[in-house]
């Protein structure tokens, strides 16, 4: 709506800067608005765009890639020049150029499984635009549910299924969408919905706190030979209540400056200096090291200095393998990316140790994701299928749709033009649907990896 509108008014001389515009647009929606963007640039302008998108990546003028890792180990230009230039970069130079030029792409690490007697179905839905759809699931497989924007996906997948299972497995309280009946729950003991929603709308949550993995620092901590001495419990290590933390501050290790008619302003505590804690809990140290400097270390350093400890480095490993290795311990959870929160999300279910019956639901998990970040989802995603568990994906991606075992396809359009069900089968049949836009799509993405 924002770029019809500048469309509209004919503007030359402006900077626009568009932060993954692609974000839940279907690649047939992806093609009206790159033809958008075009039409802006050729009028006079400057189009500035943050993308993951294959298709963008190659209409745009000028790539820019930073790397050549994540937080810490990032912030440096890798590769400046044409979508051609970086085509023609080797892996060492750019990350993304051997995925534009298809010489490396996301891969299936996993069988492919097929569905047995065991379905979740859907019957009779109507919410919104939905046009009384029954809907079947195969258990034990991973079901990528796509079609264009507005088709019903959504509705289909968190309103009334998610819902339904988060009322039925987990005992909440939530009314799902309209509905007949849904089937087929007794396959399953719990339901796990893995979104992007931050972990945590407070400065104090971190990455430790979410995980669980902070309580077991604090008990490592109170086990030092100081702390035994000066008689400190585990919650003398808790920067959220008094004893331990820096009162001054009350544990944030930042004051706040009340601006009047500005926004708040923020200044390191001179207290405390940013640690959070008081002189006294920070001299107890474990391997040299206070509470406060483990929470500075990144996930992979921490894993160093735990080595000796089993349970603290089994869910280190995992933030590990969804490659969170970069992220501070007590780095804000405000300042986490969505993608980081739905891998910190997924690293959570790993850790724990009952794995299968479970049922999986993500929202467009590859939003905000380079090709990389995809392959380690998607490696994620298939250990737990492999474990037993049913995974259902929301995507608009075609490397994920590549690799699902089942797909579901609404359609053909969006609002009143969609809402009934295209196509639900393994994903090669989805290319000789002629009302799918979808498959029209991966027919030509499929062309185009084989050129």
């Amino acid at each position: 709506m924002r770029l019809a509108t500048q469309l509209g008014m004919g503007l030359t001389g402006v900077v626009y800067v568009l932060d993954e515009p692609s974000v839940g647009l279907h690649p047939l929606d992806n093609e009206r608005l790159l033809r958008s963007l075009v039409e802006l640039r050729d009028r006079g302008n400057t189009v500035v765009v943050v993308e993951h998108d294959e298709d963008t990546m190659r209409h745009a003028d000028w790539l820019i890639e930073l790397g050549p890792g994540a937080g810490t180990e990032g912030g440096r230009i890798m590769f400046e020049g044409t979508p051609a230039d970086c085509m023609r970069a080797s892996a060492s130079v750019s990350h993304t150029g051997p995925f534009l030029a298809r010489t490396m792409g996301v891969l299936k690490d996993a069988k492919d499984f097929a569905p047995d007697d065991r379905w979740l179905t859907v019957r009779g839905a109507k919410e919104h635009n939905l046009r009384n759809v029954t809907v079947a699931f195969p258990v034990g497989v991973f079901t990528c549910v796509t079609g264009v924007s507005g088709s019903g996906k959504s509705t289909l997948v968190n309103d009334i299924l998610a819902a339904a299972a988060a009322r039925r497995l987990n005992g909440a309280k939530v009314i799902p969408g309209k509905h007949k009946v849904i089937e087929g729950f007794d396959h399953f003991d719990k339901a796990v919905q893995v979104d992007q929603e931050p972990i945590g709308r407070s400065p104090r949550s971190n990455p430790a706190t979410f995980t669980k993995l902070f309580d077991q620092l604090r008990d490592l901590f109170a086990q030092c030979p100081l702390a035994k001495v000066r008689g400190y419990k585990a919650s003398r290590f808790s920067f959220n209540t008094r004893g331990g933390r820096c009162e001054r501050c009350q544990g944030d290790g930042q004051i706040r400056l009340d601006m009047q008619f500005m926004a708040d302003a923020y200044t390191e505590c001179p207290s405390c200096r940013g640690q959070r804690y008081n002189r006294e809990t920070l001299e107890v140290r474990l391997h040299g090291h206070s509470i406060a400097d483990v929470l500075a270390m990144t996930v992979s350093e921490a894993r160093q200095l735990f080595r000796n400890f089993p349970r603290v480095v089994e869910k280190l490993d995992t933030m590990e393998a969804v490659g969170l290795g970069y992220l501070a311990l007590g780095q804000s959870a405000t300042t986490l990316s969505g993608g980081e929160a739905q891998r910190l999300k997924l690293s959570l279910e790993l850790s724990k140790r009952q794995q299968g019956r479970s049922l999986y639901i993500l929202d467009e998990p590859t939003t905000g994701l380079h090709w990389l970040d995809v392959q380690r989802l998607m490696d994620l995603l298939f250990k737990l299928r492999d474990a037993g568990n049913t995974i259902i994906v929301i995507e608009h991606n075609l490397d994920v749709m590549n690799l699902a075992d089942w797909v579901i396809d609404l359609g053909p359009g969006g609002g009143r033009a969609g809402g009934e069900l295209i196509y639900a089968g393994p994903r090669d049949g989805l290319l000789s649907e002629p009302r799918s836009a979808t498959g029209q799509a991966l027919a030509k993405w499929r062309q185009h990896a084989a050129e």
